[in-house]
C-alpha cells in the first residue's frame, strides 16, 4: 500500500463507578495511568432515579452497580486531581442528566475554569429517556417533562458549552430488550427525530443555529456477536441519519450530519456458563464498529469477560481496557482506507436495512412520534415480543449459544475455581457510610439558601423557562439529588412506564408433547388440586434496577403456561410487593434483580410476608446472584435461586409450579411428555 498516515484511534473507555466516589476517584486514576483515553462514569441507581441514599427506595442499591452522587461534595471528590479541562467524560445518566452536568459544571468551576474555558469541556451525558422507558427503566418525569428537561439541556449546552454532546441517543438498550436491528435503528431514529423537532420548537434556538444542534447529536449504540450484521447496521445508521438531517432539517454541511456513535458491546449475549467464551464475543462485537473506516465508532468501552457473574474487579476491566489497545496499536487496522468499499455483499445488506428501517420510522411518525408510541404502548410491547421470539429460538437451540445450548462439556475453569473471588464485592457498610456522609452534608450546608434555591427551581418548572441555569444555583447551593427530584416531581408528577407484557403474542409453540404442552398440564392439575381456579404468580422488582427483560419473559411465559400473572413493573419496595402478593392471594412470588441489591431486599421480602401471615408462600429469586449468595438467600427461606446459566424460561416454570407443590404438601407430579 502507499505510505499513509494512520488513523488516529478511537477514544478507549472503561464504565467505572463504585462505592463511593472517593473509591471511584482512584479506580479512574489508576485506569487513566493505564492509557485509557477518557472517562466513563456509571452512577448507582439512586443517583440514576433521583433518590437521596437514605430513601426506603435506595436500600440496598447505594453503591452497587455505580459510584453515589448525592451532592456537590460528592462530585468534587469523585473528579479531584483529575484536570477536567483535559478530559473527555462520558456520564451515563438520563432522568438526573441536568442535575448530574450541572454538579459536573460547578466543579470544573471550582477547579478555576472560567467561562472560556468552560465552554471547552468535552464529554457526553447520556439523556435519552424514551430508551428508560422501553429498556432500562430510570426514568421518573411523563414524557412530556422529560423532553422539555431534554431541551432545556440541549439548548444550555450548544450556548454555554459547544463541545459537550448534551444527549446520547441509545440503541444500546433497545437491543439488550430484544430489538433485532430494523428495531434497534428505527426506535433510536425516532427518539432523535422526537428530540430535534422539540428543541427547534422550543424557539430557544435560532434557524441559522439548527446545525450546530444536530452536530453535537450522539449515538450510543449496541454490537452484537453477528458482526457482519452489526457492521452494515453502522453503515445503514449513518446514511438513515445523514438522510434525515438534511430532507428533514435542511442541514447542509456534511460534517454538521455525520452519525457520531460511541459504543459499549453487548452485555446481553455475555454467558454465566463457560464465561471464558465471553472474550471471544467481546471481540468480535468490537470488530463490528471499528474494521469499517467509513463506520468506525468515536468511542469504545468492552464489558469484563465475568460481567454475567457479578461486579468485575479492576483487573477484569484491564483486561477489556488492552484487548481495545492490541487491536489499534499492534494491528494494522489503522493503516487502510475502509475496506468494505465496493464489497457488493455488504451494500445488499445495507440497502435492504436501510429499506426496512425508513418503513419503521415512518410507521412511527404516523402515530404521532417516539413519545406517542411510548405512552401507547407500541414500541414496548414489539421489543418484549421480539425478545420473546429470540429466547424461543435459543430454548429450541435454532440460535445456537456456545456452552448454554451446545458444546457444554467443559474442562474445570481457573478463572472461575474460586468464584467467590472472581468479582468484586462491595462492602455492605458502605450503603452506612454514605447516608452518615449525607447527613453530615445536609447539616453544614446554608439551608436557607438551599431551600431557596428549590423554591426556585420550582417556580421556574411551573412556567417555561429554561431549568439549567436554576439547576445550577441548587448545585451551588448544596441542594441534594433527592432534593432536585423530588423538586421536580411535584410539579411534573412521576410515570409508570406501559409493561408491554399484556399485548406480547404467544412465542413457544404447545403442540402435544412440548415442553410448554407438559408445564401447562402440571399448572392445570396443580389448580385443580388447590380448588382455587387459576394459579396465581407475583412477578415483582424490588428496590431500583429497571432492567425489567428477565422479568417480562418470566411473566410472558407463565401466562402462556396458564397462570394469572400479576405484574405491575418496576421499582416497588418490599412492603408494596408483599401487600399485592396477600391482596392477590397469589400461589407464589418470583423477584427479579440484576443491581445486586438482593441481599438487603429479599430477606426484607420474606420477614415481611411472615409478618402479614404468609410464611409458607414460595418465593423465588432470579438474577446475577453469585454462588455464595444464592446458599445464603436458600438457608434465609427462598424456594430456589436461577441466574443467567438457567436460560429455559418453560423449565423455571415448571420448577415453580414444583415450588408450589411441594408449598402446599401436594405430592411430586410427574406428567408425561
Amino acid at each position: 500500500m502507499t505510505e499513509r498516515q494512520k488513523d488516529r484511534p478511537w477514544l478507549m473507555r472503561t464504565y467505572a463507578g463504585h462505592s463511593t466516589a472517593e473509591a471511584s476517584n482512584e479506580l479512574y486514576r489508576r485506569n487513566l495511568a493505564k492509557g485509557q483515553t477518557g472517562l466513563s462514569v456509571a452512577f448507582d441507581l439512586p443517583t440514576q432515579t433521583g433518590y437521596d441514599p437514605d430513601h426506603v427506595l435506595a436500600r440496598g442499591e447505594v453503591g452497587r452497580v455505580g459510584v453515589p452522587v448525592s451532592h456537590l461534595g460528592d462530585m468534587r471528590r469523585l473528579f479531584q486531581d483529575i484536570p477536567l479541562e483535559q478530559m473527555n467524560t462520558s456520564m451515563t445518566i438520563n432522568a438526573t442528566a441536568m442535575w448530574l452536568l450541572a454538579l459536573y459544571q460547578v466543579v470544573a468551576e471550582e477547579q478555576g475554569l472560567d467561562e472560556e474555558a468552560i465552554a471547552k469541556l468535552s464529554g457526553t451525558t447520556q439523556n435519552d429517556i424514551v430508551k428508560e422507558y422501553l429498556s432500562r427503566g430510570t426514568h421518573v418525569f411523563p414524557p412530556g417533562p422529560s423532553l422539555r428537561l431534554t431541551t432545556d439541556m440541549i439548548t444550555y449546552t450548544v450556548n454555554h458549552i459547544p463541545k459537550w454532546n448534551p444527549i446520547n441517543i441509545c440503541s444500546y438498550h433497545l437491543q439488550e430488550a430484544g430489538a433485532t436491528p430494523v428495531q434497534e435503528i428505527s426506535y433510536a431514529m425516532s427518539t432523535a427525530i422526537a428530540v430535534l423537532d422539540a428543541v427547534f420548537a422550543s424557539g430557544q434556538v435560532p434557524d441559522e443555529r439548527r446545525g450546530d444542534v444536530v452536530a453535537r447529536i450522539s449515538f450510543f449504540v449496541n454490537a452484537g456477536v453477528r458482526f457482519v450484521e452489526e457492521m452494515c447496521k453502522m453503515r445503514a445508521f449513518g446514511r438513515i441519519w445523514d438522510k434525515i438531517t438534511r430532507e428533514r432539517y435542511g442541514i447542509e454541511d456534511p460534517k454538521q450530519r455525520r452519525f457520531r456513535y460511541g459504543v459499549q458491546v453487548n452485555s446481553l449475549g455475555l454467558t454465566e456458563a463457560q464465561p471464558e467464551n465471553n472474550v471471544q464475543r467481546i471481540v468480535l462485537e468490537m470488530l463490528a464498529v471499528t474494521l469499517s473506516k467509513d463506520a468506525r465508532a468515536r468511542a469504545v468501552q468492552l464489558p469484563a469477560w465475568n460481567e454475567a457473574l457479578g461486579l468485575p474487579r479492576p483487573w477484569d476491566q484491564q483486561w477489556s481496557l488492552r484487548i481495545q489497545q492490541v487491536l489499534a496499536h499492534e494491528s494494522d487496522l489503522l493503516e487502510y482506507e475502509d475496506i468494505f468499499a465496493g464489497s457488493h455483499v455488504i451494500e445488499a445488506k445495507v440497502d435492504a436495512l436501510v429499506t426496512d428501517c425508513l418503513a419503521e420510522i415512518d410507521r412511527i411518525q404516523e402515530m404521532g412520534g417516539a413519545m406517542a408510541a411510548v405512552e401507547s404502548g407500541y414500541l414496548k410491547s414489539q421489543l418484549v415480543s421480539a425478545h420473546a421470539e429470540r429466547r424461543a429460538r435459543i430454548e429450541s437451540g435454532e440460535e445456537k449459544i456456545v456452552g448454554v445450548n451446545c458444546f457444554e462439556g467443559t474442562e474445570p475453569n481457573p478463572l472461575t475455581a474460586d468464584l467467590d473471588t472472581a468479582i468484586m464485592t462491595v462492602d455492605p457498610a458502605n450503603e452506612e457510610r454514605v447516608v452518615r456522609s449525607l447527613h453530615d452534608w445536609r447539616d453544614n450546608r446554608d439551608e436557607v439558601r438551599a431551600q431557596d434555591a428549590l423554591s426556585a427551581l420550582k417556580k421556574a418548572a411551573a412556567g417555561d423557562t429554561n431549568l439549567f441555569p436554576a439547576t445550577l444555583e441548587c448545585a451551588r447551593a448544596g441542594v441534594t439529588t433527592g432534593e432536585w427530584a423530588w423538586a421536580l416531581r411535584d410539579v411534573f408528577g412521576e410515570f409508570r412506564a406501559p409493561t408491554g407484557v399484556s399485548g406480547a403474542p404467544v412465542a413457544v409453540t404447545a403442540e402435544t408433547g412440548s415442553p410448554l404442552a407438559v408445564v401447562r398440564e402440571k399448572v392445570a392439575r396443580t389448580a385443580a388440586d388447590l380448588g382455587g381456579g387459576r394459579l396465581r404468580l407475583l412477578v415483582g422488582k424490588p428496590g431500583l434496577d429497571g432492567h425489567s427483560n428477565g422479568a417480562e419473559q418470566i411473566a410472558v411465559r407463565a401466562r402462556d403456561a396458564g397462570f394469572e400473572v400479576v405484574y405491575q413493573g418496576i421499582r416497588l419496595t418490599p412492603e408494596q410487593i408483599v401487600a399485592a402478593a396477600v391482596a392477590e392471594d397469589v400461589h407464589c412470588v418470583g423477584l427479579s434483580i440484576l443491581s445486586g441489591s438482593h441481599a438487603a431486599l429479599v430477606p426484607d421480602v420474606l420477614e415481611r410476608l411472615r409478618r402479614a401471615g404468609a410464611p409458607d408462600l414460595p418465593v423465588i429469586v432470579g438474577g446475577i446472584i453469585p454462588s455464595a449468595d444464592a446458599a445464603e438467600l436458600r438457608r434465609a427461606g427462598v424456594a430456589a435461586v436461577f441466574t443467567p446459566k438457567d436460560f429455559g424460561i418453560t423449565e423455571i416454570i415448571g420448577r415453580i409450579v414444583d415450588e408450589i407443590r411441594t408449598a402446599n404438601k401436594l405430592d411430586p407430579l410427574e406428567v408425561p411428555a
